[in-house]
Parts: structure tokens; sequence; C-alpha cells
């Protein structure tokens, strides 16, 4: 492994299929999904759309970390905080401030599943004032740095979809720069009338479990999770003998600068960002294994992302499928908790199905991998696209 590679020692993860990483990847080998209706709130669009979500109330939440009422904690923070205790426990930390530690979260939802909640009794009840500050979205990634016990770095970011994929990079370029030696990266969100209703005002929720990269495809399934990674130096490795799970070794970021939130036809923000991960990893295409693509399951999404692979690829395709028929669609939190999944494929040596695919698409032979698929991997590259033209990629290689 290059000298250049950030090592992974800890990974954590809650989501519609399991609330814990071993529950999530025998969910996906037992090809068992975790989309429903709604029912942690109510929605005049109940029994119009698929869900991912987690059938955990807030007081369960809480009750499971240990927190004491009343708190302002709104239910991103609360699956943030679950999802980084976990990825903590993963790498064995027991002293979170022994090295240079910092905490980047990622989130597009924020508290706004809370301020929509008891925004119109805000004047009338001073109960919920408590949440009022907890509408931004950096207010959750402070909740869970101190829930966690973190005294260094803090911060937020919020590039739609790409988010989590943002931070995990962050984190990096902050230990190849020497700012700091281990960083906890990821992203959650929380289902919320808002989204909800933001997606459907797009015509983009599809009515029935999503089909990415399918010619019947309709649209995607909103999702709610969390997931965290711990990165650390070699050198900090070295030094405490950790364990290291996979290692990051490419990134890139771009931005097609098309629409507010359509792709671009060919891909092109999808294609530099690729292009700039494998740079970085200084890896050739044809050493990619499996793509963890992006196949939110849109119109297009699908053809966008298609076209991206096709300019990176060529003729030579890797396996590639989208986990969010599992999962549903994230949305800040996808890049992580697809981040995990591509260090299980590396680690168990599989290639996740596609669910719900029957029909290949018109414009392109690309056809994703159907059903889980038992070979070596070396490298994974994971793919998260977002409105407003942000493009992110991540590659994960073999420990």
């Amino acid at each position: 492994m290059s000298s250049g590679s950030i090592a992974v020692t800890g990974i954590g993860l809650i989501s519609s299929i399991g609330s814990t990483v071993e529950e999530n990847l025998q969910a996906i080998v037992a090809g068992k999904h975790g989309l429903s209706r709604v029912v942690n709130f109510p929605t005049r669009l109940r029994e119009h759309i698929w869900v991912g979500e987690i059938k955990r109330s807030n007081d369960q939440l809480s009750d499971n970390l240990d927190l004491l009422r009343p708190h302002a904690f709104t239910r991103t923070g609360l699956l943030g905080a679950f999802a980084a205790r976990q990825a903590l426990k993963s790498a064995n930390i027991n002293d979170v401030n022994q090295l240079r530690t910092g905490f980047i979260s990622s989130t597009s939802v924020g508290g706004m599943d809370y301020t929509e909640r008891y925004g119109s009794t805000y004047l009338t009840s001073s109960e919920w004032h408590r949440y009022i500050p907890s509408h931004p979205a950096g207010d959750s990634s402070h909740k869970i740095a101190k829930y966690l016990g973190i005294k260094g770095f803090v911060t937020t970011v919020s590039t739609a979809c790409s988010s989590a994929a943002n931070a995990i990079m962050m984190g990096a370029r902050l230990i190849h720069a020497g700012r700091l030696d281990r960083v906890i990266v990821g992203g959650a969100d929380a289902l919320s009338k808002f989204t909800i209703n933001g997606f459907h005002s797009l015509l983009i929720l599809s009515d029935e479990p999503c089909q990415p990269f399918d010619k019947q495809r309709k649209g995607l399934n909103l999702g709610e999770g969390a997931a965290y990674l711990v990165l650390e130096s070699q050198k900090s490795v070295k030094q405490g003998s950790k364990n290291v799970l996979a290692y990051l070794t490419g990134y890139g970021n771009a931005n097609d600068a098309f629409h507010q939130t359509a792709s671009s036809d060919d891909g092109e923000g999808a294609f530099l960002a690729m292009k700039k991960a494998l740079a970085v990893a200084q890896l050739r295409p044809q050493e990619i294994d499996y793509v963890n693509v992006h196949g939110t399951a849109t119109p297009n999404n699908d053809l966008s992302e298609g076209r991206a692979m096709q300019r990176i690829f060529k003729n030579e395709i890797p396996s590639f499928s989208s986990t969010k028929p599992f999962t549903g669609h994230t949305l800040a939190a996808a890049g992580a908790i697809e981040a995990v999944y591509s260090i299980l494929a590396l680690q168990q040596n599989l290639v996740f199905p596609n669910l719900h695919f029957n029909t290949p698409m018109e414009e392109f032979d690309m056809i994703p991998q159907t059903t889980i698929q038992y070979r070596s991997a070396s490298h994974v590259l994971s793919n998260s696209f977002g409105f407003g033209g942000n493009c992110s990629s991540l590659i994960f290689s073999k420990a």
C-alpha cells in the first residue's frame, strides 16, 4: 500500500436493514431489503411511497444512548451518535483524545424533523424551545462530538447527497496535511416531511421499490440512517498496533455546474470525480473490481452515471450495483453507509446484488450485478452524487 493511503480502523452503521454492521451484512447477503411504508410520523403520502425507515422511536434511541431527558438531540443526532459510538468501539478506542482526533459529520436534514414538528407551537409552548438551536446542520455534529467526548476539531459538511463522501475526503486530507492523526468521518440523516414533500414535488419518488439501472425505473425511495468511519494515519496505526479494515486510497470531487437538481447528460461531474479518485489512488480503471454506484433509480441519475462510467471504463466496465434498493436513499448519509458496504465487499470478497432489476436500459449495454457474487476484490469504487452538481468518488482498497 502506498505511503499516501489512509487506514480505516473502525466502522459503525445503522440503517433500515440493521442496527449494526453485522446486521446490515446479513440482510444484504440474504437479499432482505428494508423498504416499507412510513410509520414514525404522519404523511399524506404514506400509501403512495416506499421508504427505508428505521423502526426505532426517538425514545428508544435515546434510551440506548443513555441520554438523560429532557435533551435537544433530534433524530439526526440520535442516529449519528448511535453509529459513531459503534465506530469507536470497532476501532477499540478507549481514550478518544489520546491522539489529535477530529470529527467531521454531514447532514442534509439537520434538525428539521423537529422544527417542522413543533414549528406551529413554538410561540405557545416553551417546552419545545430547546429544539430551536438544533435546526442548523452543524448542531448534530457538535452534539455527537460532545457525546463521544471529542475535544478537537469538529466541523460539518453539507453538499447534498455527496456530503458524507466529502466528509470522508476532508478527513483524509487533514491527515495528509499533518493536521490530525485520526478523524471520525461520516454522516446522518433522518426522514422528515420536508424531504418527502420536497422530493415528491420534483416527481422523483417511486410508488414501488426502486429499480436502479432498469429501463422501467420510476424514481427513488428515501431512507434514513447513519454511518461513520475511523480514519487514521499510517504512523498512528503503527504506534498503536491497530487492526486495519481497509485503506482509503483514492478520492475526488467535481461539479458539472449543469443544473440545481439534475446531472448533466454526459455525466461530466461524475466522470471527473472518478478520474480524480483514480489518479489519487494511482490506479488504472481496469484495476477497479467493483463499483458501488450512486444508483438512485431516477431516470436522470442512472443515465448520467452510466455514461460517465462508460467514459471511464470504456468497454471493460467492472461489476457494479446499487445498494439503495436495500436501504433507500439516505441523502447525506449515503456516502458513508455505502463506504462501509464497500469495505465489507473487500473484507467478505463479495459483490452486492442490485435488487429489483428486470429490464436493461436502452441507452447502453450495462447490466448491474443482480445476484450476490462471491469473488475476490482488491479495489472498490464508491460513487456519491448530489444536487447542485456535487459529485464525489472514493476508492477503498484491501488491507
